[in-house]
């Protein structure tokens, strides 16, 4: 006869297989998945390391792009505050002048 405990460790036992085996099932489904929509887009799995470049080198430009508009923005605050100072200093001669 089976203890409690016994019964207990068996079902354990048995519920971790079956989500172990349901766990293996739903990666396997996204693999596919995965495959399949790479190979709908023209790219084949043997492509993983290029497709890898490319997302590296798209992404080093994103960063290039975000750092130029960085310093352009910088660029042209320093032309604003810089024209503002030259016409303030202009109107300071001018007034001390008369």
């Amino acid at each position: 006869m089976l203890r409690d405990e016994d019964i207990r460790t068996i079902v354990a036992e048995t519920l971790a297989e079956q989500q172990r085996l349901h766990r293996d099932d739903i990666e396997a489904i996204v693999l596919r998945a995965i495959a399949t929509i790479l190979t709908s887009f023209g790219m084949e799995e043997e492509d993983r390391r290029e497709l890898r470049a490319d997302f590296q080198h798209l992404r080093r430009w994103r960063k290039s792009v975000e750092q130029a508009q960085s310093y352009t923005f910088k660029a042209v605050i320093t032309i604003i505050v810089a024209g503002i100072l030259g016409a303030l200093w202009l109107g300071i001669k001018l007034t001390l002048g008369k």
